[in-house]
Protein backbone atom coordinates (compact mmCIF):
# COMPACT_ATOMS: atom_id res chain seq x y z
CA UNK A 1 0.00 0.00 0.00
CA UNK A 2 1.48 3.38 -0.96
CA UNK A 3 1.98 6.29 1.42
CA UNK A 4 -0.81 8.14 -0.38
CA UNK A 5 -3.45 5.59 0.58
CA UNK A 6 -6.27 7.21 2.59
CA UNK A 7 -6.61 4.02 4.61
CA UNK A 8 -3.13 4.49 6.05
CA UNK A 9 -3.99 7.86 7.51
CA UNK A 10 -7.48 7.27 8.77
CA UNK A 11 -7.47 3.81 10.34
CA UNK A 12 -5.94 3.47 13.79
CA UNK A 13 -3.67 0.57 14.70
CA UNK A 14 -3.10 -0.92 18.14
CA UNK A 15 -1.67 1.74 20.37
CA UNK A 16 -3.42 4.71 18.73
CA UNK A 17 -5.96 4.92 21.53
CA UNK A 18 -3.09 4.95 24.01
CA UNK A 19 -1.63 8.19 22.68
CA UNK A 20 -4.88 10.15 22.52
CA UNK A 21 -4.93 11.11 26.23
CA UNK A 22 -1.75 13.16 25.88
CA UNK A 23 -3.44 15.32 23.27
CA UNK A 24 -6.45 16.17 25.42
CA UNK A 25 -10.15 16.12 24.58
CA UNK A 26 -9.59 17.46 21.06
CA UNK A 27 -7.91 14.29 19.83
CA UNK A 28 -9.82 12.86 16.90
CA UNK A 29 -12.32 15.71 16.75
CA UNK A 30 -12.97 17.90 13.72
CA UNK A 31 -13.02 21.66 14.02
CA UNK A 32 -13.17 24.52 11.57
CA UNK A 33 -9.81 25.74 10.33
CA UNK A 34 -8.72 29.32 10.91
CA UNK A 35 -5.86 31.13 9.18
CA UNK A 36 -2.57 29.40 9.89
CA UNK A 37 -0.02 30.64 12.40
CA UNK A 38 3.19 32.22 11.11
CA UNK A 39 5.77 29.83 9.70
CA UNK A 40 8.28 30.83 12.38
CA UNK A 41 5.86 29.63 15.07
CA UNK A 42 5.09 26.44 13.17
CA UNK A 43 8.78 25.52 13.06
CA UNK A 44 9.07 25.71 16.84
CA UNK A 45 6.13 23.40 17.51
CA UNK A 46 6.89 20.08 19.15
CA UNK A 47 5.02 17.08 17.80
CA UNK A 48 2.50 17.27 20.64
CA UNK A 49 1.98 20.98 20.10
CA UNK A 50 1.60 20.57 16.34
CA UNK A 51 -1.03 17.87 16.78
CA UNK A 52 -2.93 20.04 19.24
CA UNK A 53 -2.78 23.00 16.84
CA UNK A 54 -4.09 20.90 13.95
CA UNK A 55 -6.82 19.28 16.03
CA UNK A 56 -8.00 22.64 17.39
CA UNK A 57 -8.16 24.18 13.92
CA UNK A 58 -5.33 26.68 14.53
CA UNK A 59 -3.14 24.99 11.92
CA UNK A 60 -3.94 23.11 8.73
CA UNK A 61 -1.95 19.96 8.06
CA UNK A 62 -1.11 21.09 4.54
CA UNK A 63 0.16 24.47 5.74
CA UNK A 64 2.35 22.76 8.32
CA UNK A 65 3.69 20.31 5.75
CA UNK A 66 4.40 23.14 3.30
CA UNK A 67 6.33 25.00 6.01
CA UNK A 68 8.46 21.96 6.88
CA UNK A 69 9.19 21.09 3.26
CA UNK A 70 10.32 24.69 2.71
CA UNK A 71 12.53 24.38 5.79
CA UNK A 72 14.03 21.20 4.37
CA UNK A 73 14.92 23.07 1.19
CA UNK A 74 16.51 25.90 3.17
CA UNK A 75 18.48 23.44 5.29
CA UNK A 76 19.74 21.39 2.35
CA UNK A 77 23.32 22.30 3.28
CA UNK A 78 23.03 20.11 6.37
CA UNK A 79 22.57 17.08 4.11
CA UNK A 80 20.26 15.61 6.72
CA UNK A 81 17.87 14.25 4.08
CA UNK A 82 18.47 11.83 1.25
CA UNK A 83 14.98 12.12 -0.28
CA UNK A 84 11.84 14.20 0.19
CA UNK A 85 8.36 13.00 -0.77
CA UNK A 86 6.98 16.46 -1.56
CA UNK A 87 3.97 15.42 -3.62
CA UNK A 88 3.01 12.43 -1.48
CA UNK A 89 3.39 14.27 1.81
CA UNK A 90 1.36 17.26 0.63
CA UNK A 91 -1.37 15.03 -0.79
CA UNK A 92 -1.61 13.13 2.49
CA UNK A 93 -1.80 16.40 4.45
CA UNK A 94 -4.62 17.66 2.21
CA UNK A 95 -6.57 14.47 2.87
CA UNK A 96 -6.18 14.97 6.60
CA UNK A 97 -7.56 18.50 6.30
CA UNK A 98 -10.43 17.37 4.10
CA UNK A 99 -11.33 14.57 6.48
CA UNK A 100 -11.21 16.92 9.47
CA UNK A 101 -13.42 19.42 7.63
CA UNK A 102 -16.01 16.67 7.03
CA UNK A 103 -16.06 15.91 10.73
CA UNK A 104 -14.45 12.49 10.37
CA UNK A 105 -12.92 10.87 13.44
CA UNK A 106 -9.16 10.91 12.94
CA UNK A 107 -6.43 8.88 14.62
CA UNK A 108 -4.28 10.56 17.24
CA UNK A 109 -1.26 11.36 15.04
CA UNK A 110 -3.23 12.57 12.01
CA UNK A 111 -1.13 14.98 9.99
CA UNK A 112 2.12 14.58 11.97
CA UNK A 113 5.14 14.81 9.62
CA UNK A 114 8.06 12.52 10.42
CA UNK A 115 11.41 11.72 8.84
CA UNK A 116 12.55 8.12 8.52
CA UNK A 117 16.11 6.84 8.46
CA UNK A 118 16.98 5.48 5.04
CA UNK A 119 17.49 1.90 6.18
CA UNK A 120 13.82 1.53 7.21
CA UNK A 121 11.62 0.23 4.41
CA UNK A 122 9.13 2.63 2.86
CA UNK A 123 6.87 1.73 -0.01
CA UNK A 124 6.81 5.26 -1.41
CA UNK A 125 10.56 5.96 -1.44
CA UNK A 126 13.71 3.89 -2.04
CA UNK A 127 15.54 2.41 0.93
CA UNK A 128 19.19 3.00 0.09
CA UNK A 129 21.04 2.35 3.32
CA UNK A 130 23.05 5.39 2.27
CA UNK A 131 25.21 3.22 0.00
CA UNK A 132 25.58 3.30 -3.82
CA UNK A 133 24.78 -0.36 -4.52
CA UNK A 134 21.33 -0.05 -2.93
CA UNK A 135 20.40 3.36 -4.28
CA UNK A 136 17.54 2.00 -6.40
CA UNK A 137 16.10 -0.54 -3.94
CA UNK A 138 12.34 0.04 -3.76
CA UNK A 139 10.54 -2.05 -1.14
CA UNK A 140 6.91 -2.90 -1.78
CA UNK A 141 5.84 -2.60 1.85
CA UNK A 142 6.58 -0.39 4.82
CA UNK A 143 8.45 -1.75 7.81
CA UNK A 144 5.77 -2.96 10.27
CA UNK A 145 6.84 -0.60 13.06
CA UNK A 146 6.69 2.36 10.66
CA UNK A 147 3.31 1.13 9.48
CA UNK A 148 1.97 1.48 13.02
CA UNK A 149 2.84 5.17 12.94
CA UNK A 150 1.26 5.60 9.51
CA UNK A 151 -1.89 3.84 10.67
CA UNK A 152 -1.93 6.30 13.56
CA UNK A 153 -1.95 9.14 11.03
CA UNK A 154 1.71 10.13 10.72
CA UNK A 155 3.02 11.19 7.31
CA UNK A 156 6.50 10.44 5.95
CA UNK A 157 8.05 13.71 4.86
CA UNK A 158 11.19 12.02 3.56
CA UNK A 159 14.10 9.66 4.14
CA UNK A 160 16.92 10.82 6.41
CA UNK A 161 20.64 10.50 5.78
CA UNK A 162 22.71 7.97 7.73
CA UNK A 163 26.22 6.65 8.12
CA UNK A 164 26.68 4.36 5.13
CA UNK A 165 25.11 0.94 5.86
CA UNK A 166 24.82 2.09 9.52
CA UNK A 167 28.47 1.09 10.06
CA UNK A 168 29.59 4.23 11.84
CA UNK A 169 28.79 6.90 14.41
CA UNK A 170 29.31 10.19 12.52
CA UNK A 171 27.11 10.17 9.35
CA UNK A 172 30.13 11.36 7.41
CA UNK A 173 28.63 9.68 4.38
CA UNK A 174 30.85 9.85 1.29
CA UNK A 175 28.23 8.43 -1.09
CA UNK A 176 27.62 11.16 -3.70
CA UNK A 177 23.82 11.01 -3.47
CA UNK A 178 23.84 11.16 0.35
CA UNK A 179 26.67 13.46 1.34
CA UNK A 180 28.29 14.45 4.61
CA UNK A 181 25.66 15.30 7.20
CA UNK A 182 26.36 18.26 9.44
CA UNK A 183 25.43 19.24 12.98
CA UNK A 184 22.89 22.11 13.12
CA UNK A 185 24.65 23.56 16.20
CA UNK A 186 27.99 23.73 14.39
CA UNK A 187 28.23 22.76 10.74
CA UNK A 188 31.91 21.94 11.03
CA UNK A 189 31.00 19.05 13.35
CA UNK A 190 29.33 15.68 12.97
CA UNK A 191 25.70 15.10 13.94
CA UNK A 192 26.55 11.63 15.22
CA UNK A 193 25.37 8.38 13.75
CA UNK A 194 24.40 6.23 12.34
CA UNK A 195 20.99 7.98 12.54
CA UNK A 196 22.63 11.37 12.11
CA UNK A 197 20.24 12.54 9.42
CA UNK A 198 17.23 12.05 11.65
CA UNK A 199 18.96 13.79 14.55
CA UNK A 200 20.00 16.76 12.42
CA UNK A 201 16.61 17.07 10.69
CA UNK A 202 14.70 17.12 13.97
CA UNK A 203 17.10 19.63 15.55
CA UNK A 204 16.95 21.80 12.40
CA UNK A 205 13.13 21.96 12.55
CA UNK A 206 12.69 20.02 9.31
CA UNK A 207 10.35 17.68 11.22
CA UNK A 208 9.25 17.52 14.84
CA UNK A 209 10.09 13.82 15.16
CA UNK A 210 11.51 10.85 13.31
CA UNK A 211 12.81 7.31 13.36
CA UNK A 212 16.35 6.04 13.63
CA UNK A 213 17.81 2.63 14.28
CA UNK A 214 20.19 1.62 17.05
CA UNK A 215 22.73 -1.22 17.00
CA UNK A 216 25.46 0.25 19.20
CA UNK A 217 24.08 3.68 20.04
CA UNK A 218 22.87 4.96 16.69
CA UNK A 219 19.72 6.61 18.05
CA UNK A 220 21.15 8.02 21.28
CA UNK A 221 24.47 9.31 19.90
CA UNK A 222 22.97 11.63 17.26
CA UNK A 223 20.20 12.65 19.66
CA UNK A 224 22.90 13.68 22.16
CA UNK A 225 25.06 15.49 19.60
CA UNK A 226 22.04 17.32 18.12
CA UNK A 227 20.40 18.29 21.40
CA UNK A 228 17.23 16.20 21.17
CA UNK A 229 15.70 13.16 22.92
CA UNK A 230 15.81 9.52 21.90
CA UNK A 231 14.89 6.02 23.02
CA UNK A 232 16.55 2.70 22.36
CA UNK A 233 13.77 0.27 23.36
CA UNK A 234 14.17 -3.14 24.94
CA UNK A 235 15.37 -5.94 22.70
CA UNK A 236 16.27 -8.49 25.37
CA UNK A 237 15.98 -12.06 24.16
CA UNK A 238 14.54 -10.91 20.83
CA UNK A 239 11.19 -12.54 21.53
CA UNK A 240 8.60 -11.32 24.01
CA UNK A 241 11.14 -8.90 25.48
CA UNK A 242 11.51 -7.01 22.19
CA UNK A 243 9.39 -3.84 22.28
CA UNK A 244 9.16 -3.15 18.51
CA UNK A 245 8.96 -5.37 15.45
CA UNK A 246 12.39 -5.19 13.84
CA UNK A 247 11.55 -6.52 10.38
CA UNK A 248 11.62 -4.46 7.21
CA UNK A 249 14.92 -2.79 8.10
CA UNK A 250 18.27 -3.14 6.30
CA UNK A 251 20.07 -4.88 9.15
CA UNK A 252 23.40 -5.27 10.80
CA UNK A 253 22.43 -7.67 13.57
CA UNK A 254 19.06 -9.21 14.44
CA UNK A 255 20.29 -9.65 18.01
CA UNK A 256 21.23 -6.00 18.48
CA UNK A 257 19.26 -3.89 15.96
CA UNK A 258 16.14 -1.96 16.84
CA UNK A 259 14.17 0.99 15.52
CA UNK A 260 14.04 3.93 17.92
CA UNK A 261 11.99 7.16 18.07
CA UNK A 262 13.70 10.58 18.15
CA UNK A 263 12.11 13.96 18.84
CA UNK A 264 12.82 17.34 20.39
CA UNK A 265 11.07 16.34 23.62
CA UNK A 266 10.80 13.11 25.57
CA UNK A 267 7.02 13.54 25.64
CA UNK A 268 7.05 13.36 21.85
CA UNK A 269 9.30 10.29 21.99
CA UNK A 270 6.75 8.71 24.33
CA UNK A 271 3.94 9.66 21.95
CA UNK A 272 5.62 7.80 19.09
CA UNK A 273 6.53 4.90 21.37
CA UNK A 274 2.91 4.30 22.36
CA UNK A 275 1.83 4.05 18.73
CA UNK A 276 4.81 1.88 17.78
CA UNK A 277 4.58 -0.50 20.73
CA UNK A 278 0.84 -0.65 21.30
CA UNK A 279 1.55 -0.07 24.98
CA UNK A 280 -0.06 2.61 27.18
CA UNK A 281 1.36 6.08 26.95
CA UNK A 282 4.23 6.60 29.41
CA UNK A 283 3.74 9.22 32.10
CA UNK A 284 6.29 11.35 33.98
CA UNK A 285 7.92 9.71 37.01
CA UNK A 286 8.69 11.88 40.07
CA UNK A 287 12.42 12.24 40.53
CA UNK A 288 12.26 12.32 44.31
CA UNK A 289 13.32 8.91 45.58
CA UNK A 290 14.40 7.35 42.29
CA UNK A 291 17.74 5.55 42.52
CA UNK A 292 20.24 5.95 39.71
CA UNK A 293 23.59 4.18 39.59
CA UNK A 294 26.60 6.25 38.62
CA UNK A 295 29.08 3.77 37.03
CA UNK A 296 32.58 5.25 37.16
CA UNK A 297 33.75 3.41 34.04
CA UNK A 298 31.15 5.33 31.98
CA UNK A 299 32.35 8.66 33.39
CA UNK A 300 36.12 8.25 33.67
CA UNK A 301 38.11 9.82 30.85
CA UNK A 302 35.22 11.94 29.58
CA UNK A 303 35.95 15.31 28.06
CA UNK A 304 36.12 18.11 30.62
CA UNK A 305 33.48 20.19 28.83
CA UNK A 306 31.10 17.23 28.90
CA UNK A 307 31.74 16.53 32.58
CA UNK A 308 31.13 20.18 33.47
CA UNK A 309 27.61 20.00 32.03
CA UNK A 310 26.93 16.57 33.52
CA UNK A 311 28.07 17.54 37.02
CA UNK A 312 25.58 20.40 36.99
CA UNK A 313 22.86 17.96 35.94
CA UNK A 314 23.80 15.58 38.75
CA UNK A 315 23.53 18.36 41.32
CA UNK A 316 20.08 19.32 40.02
CA UNK A 317 19.04 15.68 40.35
CA UNK A 318 20.23 15.54 43.94
CA UNK A 319 18.41 18.78 44.70
CA UNK A 320 15.24 17.23 43.23
CA UNK A 321 15.51 14.30 45.64
CA UNK A 322 17.01 11.66 43.37
CA UNK A 323 19.42 9.21 44.99
CA UNK A 324 22.67 8.83 43.06
CA UNK A 325 24.50 5.61 43.93
CA UNK A 326 28.20 5.56 43.07
CA UNK A 327 28.56 1.93 42.00
CA UNK A 328 30.36 0.62 38.92
CA UNK A 329 29.50 -2.12 36.43
CA UNK A 330 32.59 -4.20 37.14
CA UNK A 331 33.62 -6.47 34.28
CA UNK A 332 31.17 -5.00 31.76
CA UNK A 333 33.78 -3.47 29.46
CA UNK A 334 35.59 -6.77 29.14
CA UNK A 335 32.42 -8.66 28.28
CA UNK A 336 31.41 -6.01 25.76
CA UNK A 337 34.75 -6.40 24.00
CA UNK A 338 34.16 -10.16 23.71
CA UNK A 339 30.53 -9.96 22.57
CA UNK A 340 29.77 -6.76 20.68
CA UNK A 341 31.64 -6.93 17.39
CA UNK A 342 31.59 -10.72 16.89
CA UNK A 343 27.79 -10.61 17.12
CA UNK A 344 27.41 -7.61 14.82
CA UNK A 345 29.89 -8.65 12.14
CA UNK A 346 28.86 -12.30 11.91
CA UNK A 347 25.14 -11.60 11.94
CA UNK A 348 25.58 -8.94 9.24
CA UNK A 349 27.15 -11.69 7.09
CA UNK A 350 23.88 -13.64 7.38
CA UNK A 351 21.26 -10.93 7.92
CA UNK A 352 22.02 -8.53 5.06
CA UNK A 353 21.63 -11.21 2.33
CA UNK A 354 18.44 -12.47 4.04
CA UNK A 355 17.00 -8.93 4.02
CA UNK A 356 17.83 -8.46 0.34
CA UNK A 357 16.11 -11.73 -0.56
CA UNK A 358 13.01 -10.88 1.47
CA UNK A 359 12.85 -7.38 -0.01
CA UNK A 360 13.03 -8.83 -3.53
CA UNK A 361 16.43 -7.39 -4.41
CA UNK A 362 18.08 -9.42 -7.15
CA UNK A 363 21.65 -9.43 -8.39
CA UNK A 364 23.06 -7.64 -5.33
CA UNK A 365 24.86 -9.44 -2.54
CA UNK A 366 27.57 -8.65 -0.04
CA UNK A 367 30.32 -8.60 -2.67
CA UNK A 368 28.40 -6.18 -4.89
CA UNK A 369 27.70 -3.88 -1.94
CA UNK A 370 31.35 -3.95 -0.88
CA UNK A 371 32.57 -3.13 -4.38
CA UNK A 372 30.64 0.17 -4.36
CA UNK A 373 31.05 1.25 -0.73
CA UNK A 374 32.08 4.91 -0.67
CA UNK A 375 33.56 5.37 2.82
CA UNK A 376 36.97 3.90 3.73
CA UNK A 377 35.78 3.14 7.27
CA UNK A 378 32.69 1.33 5.99
CA UNK A 379 34.69 -0.55 3.37
CA UNK A 380 36.85 -1.99 6.15
CA UNK A 381 33.80 -3.09 8.12
CA UNK A 382 32.16 -4.62 5.05
CA UNK A 383 35.31 -6.53 4.17
CA UNK A 384 35.15 -8.10 7.62
CA UNK A 385 31.48 -8.93 7.02
CA UNK A 386 32.10 -10.46 3.60
CA UNK A 387 34.97 -12.57 4.91
CA UNK A 388 33.01 -13.45 8.07
CA UNK A 389 36.09 -12.82 10.18
CA UNK A 390 33.97 -12.96 13.34
CA UNK A 391 32.41 -16.30 12.56
CA UNK A 392 34.88 -18.21 14.71
CA UNK A 393 34.06 -16.07 17.77
CA UNK A 394 30.31 -15.90 17.31
CA UNK A 395 29.22 -18.97 19.26
CA UNK A 396 31.01 -17.83 22.41
CA UNK A 397 29.85 -14.23 21.94
CA UNK A 398 26.17 -15.12 21.62
CA UNK A 399 26.11 -18.16 23.88
CA UNK A 400 28.42 -17.15 26.74
CA UNK A 401 29.49 -13.50 26.80
CA UNK A 402 26.16 -11.82 25.97
CA UNK A 403 24.22 -13.89 28.52
CA UNK A 404 26.82 -12.90 31.11
CA UNK A 405 26.32 -9.25 30.16
CA UNK A 406 22.57 -9.59 30.56
CA UNK A 407 23.03 -11.18 33.99
CA UNK A 408 25.56 -8.55 35.04
CA UNK A 409 23.11 -5.78 34.22
CA UNK A 410 20.22 -7.57 35.94
CA UNK A 411 22.31 -8.02 39.09
CA UNK A 412 23.56 -4.42 38.95
CA UNK A 413 20.03 -3.03 38.91
CA UNK A 414 18.52 -5.53 41.36
CA UNK A 415 21.27 -5.73 43.98
CA UNK A 416 21.62 -1.95 44.19
CA UNK A 417 17.83 -1.34 43.92
CA UNK A 418 18.35 0.94 40.93
CA UNK A 419 15.82 2.40 38.51
CA UNK A 420 18.63 2.94 36.03
CA UNK A 421 22.25 3.85 35.37
CA UNK A 422 23.15 7.50 34.74
CA UNK A 423 26.05 8.61 32.53
CA UNK A 424 27.06 10.94 29.68
CA UNK A 425 25.51 9.58 26.50
CA UNK A 426 28.83 10.23 24.75
CA UNK A 427 32.09 10.99 26.53
CA UNK A 428 32.91 13.77 24.06
CA UNK A 429 31.04 16.60 22.40
CA UNK A 430 30.50 16.35 18.64
CA UNK A 431 33.90 16.00 16.89
CA UNK A 432 34.97 17.98 13.85
CA UNK A 433 34.12 16.35 10.50
CA UNK A 434 36.87 14.49 8.63
CA UNK A 435 35.67 14.91 5.02
CA UNK A 436 38.35 12.68 3.49
CA UNK A 437 38.31 9.41 5.38
CA UNK A 438 34.82 9.45 6.82
CA UNK A 439 36.32 8.97 10.26
CA UNK A 440 39.27 10.32 12.20
CA UNK A 441 41.14 10.17 15.44
CA UNK A 442 40.27 12.56 18.23
CA UNK A 443 42.23 13.86 21.17
CA UNK A 444 40.27 14.13 24.41
CA UNK A 445 41.55 17.10 26.42
CA UNK A 446 44.96 16.94 24.76
CA UNK A 447 45.60 13.28 25.48
CA UNK A 448 47.01 10.90 22.88
CA UNK A 449 44.64 10.61 19.88
CA UNK A 450 42.21 7.70 19.87
CA UNK A 451 39.99 6.24 17.17
CA UNK A 452 36.77 8.20 16.86
CA UNK A 453 34.32 5.32 16.50
CA UNK A 454 35.11 3.39 19.70
CA UNK A 455 35.41 6.65 21.62
CA UNK A 456 31.94 7.75 20.53
CA UNK A 457 30.17 4.43 21.17
CA UNK A 458 31.95 3.60 24.44
CA UNK A 459 28.99 4.40 26.69
CA UNK A 460 26.12 3.25 24.45
CA UNK A 461 27.55 -0.02 23.12
CA UNK A 462 27.29 -2.13 26.31
CA UNK A 463 23.56 -1.60 26.80
CA UNK A 464 22.93 -2.13 23.09
CA UNK A 465 24.81 -5.41 23.14
CA UNK A 466 22.93 -6.61 26.21
CA UNK A 467 19.56 -5.57 24.78
CA UNK A 468 18.49 -3.29 27.61
CA UNK A 469 16.57 -0.05 27.01
CA UNK A 470 18.14 3.40 27.22
CA UNK A 471 17.14 7.03 26.84
CA UNK A 472 19.01 10.24 26.21
CA UNK A 473 17.86 13.78 26.98
CA UNK A 474 19.74 17.06 26.59
CA UNK A 475 21.73 17.92 29.71
CA UNK A 476 22.81 21.35 28.47
CA UNK A 477 25.31 23.10 26.24
CA UNK A 478 29.08 23.30 26.58
CA UNK A 479 30.73 26.70 26.87
CA UNK A 480 31.24 26.47 23.11
CA UNK A 481 27.54 25.87 22.46
CA UNK A 482 27.59 22.12 21.74
CA UNK A 483 24.84 19.85 23.11
CA UNK A 484 25.62 17.27 25.78
CA UNK A 485 23.35 14.26 26.25
CA UNK A 486 22.43 12.66 29.56
CA UNK A 487 21.72 8.92 29.31
CA UNK A 488 19.82 6.54 31.55
CA UNK A 489 19.88 2.79 30.87
CA UNK A 490 17.40 0.55 32.67
CA UNK A 491 16.41 -3.10 33.14
CA UNK A 492 14.84 -5.00 30.25
CA UNK A 493 11.18 -4.10 30.02
CA UNK A 494 11.48 -0.84 31.95
CA UNK A 495 10.92 1.28 28.83
CA UNK A 496 7.81 3.08 30.10
CA UNK A 497 9.47 3.95 33.40
CA UNK A 498 12.58 5.19 31.58
CA UNK A 499 10.43 7.39 29.37
CA UNK A 500 8.74 8.74 32.48
CA UNK A 501 12.10 9.46 34.09
CA UNK A 502 13.16 11.15 30.86
CA UNK A 503 10.13 13.45 30.94
CA UNK A 504 10.93 14.41 34.52
CA UNK A 505 14.58 15.02 33.63
CA UNK A 506 13.47 17.20 30.75
CA UNK A 507 11.29 19.26 33.09
CA UNK A 508 14.23 19.59 35.50
CA UNK A 509 16.96 20.41 32.99
CA UNK A 510 14.92 22.28 30.38
CA UNK A 511 15.01 22.14 26.60
CA UNK A 512 17.96 23.47 24.64
CA UNK A 513 17.70 26.68 22.63
CA UNK A 514 17.27 26.11 18.93
CA UNK A 515 20.44 26.06 16.85
CA UNK A 516 21.21 29.28 15.03
CA UNK A 517 20.28 28.08 11.60
CA UNK A 518 21.18 29.59 8.25
CA UNK A 519 20.14 28.22 4.90
CA UNK A 520 22.22 27.37 1.87
CA UNK A 521 25.33 25.31 1.38
CA UNK A 522 27.59 24.40 4.27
Amino acid sequence: MSNSSPRRHFIAAAGVAAVAPLLGPLAGCATASTPSMPASEQLELTATQALDAMQSGRLRAQDYMHTLLAQAERMDGLRSMIALDRAGAMAAARRVDASRARGDKLPALAGLPIVVKDNINTSNLPTTGGTPALRDVRPTANAPTLQRLLDAGAIVLGKANMHELAFGATTTNLSPFAGIARNPYDRSRVPGGSSGGTGAAVAARIAPAGLGTDTGGSVRIPAAFCGIAGLRPSVGDGGAERRYDGSGVLPISHTRDTIGPMARTMRDVALLDAAMSGQPLARPVPLAGIRLGVPASFWNGSERQVLAVMEQAKQKLRDAGAVLVEVDTTGLAELTALAAFPIALHEAHEDIPAYLRKTGVQGIGLEEILAQVAGPDVKGAMQAVVQDVAGKDYAAAIGIHRPRMRQLYADYFAQNRLDGALFPTVQVAAPVIDPVNGTSKISIDGRAPVDTFPAIIRNTDPGSTAGIPGITVPAGLTAGGLPVGLAVDGPVGSDARLLGIGMALEDLLGLLPAPRLAGGAA
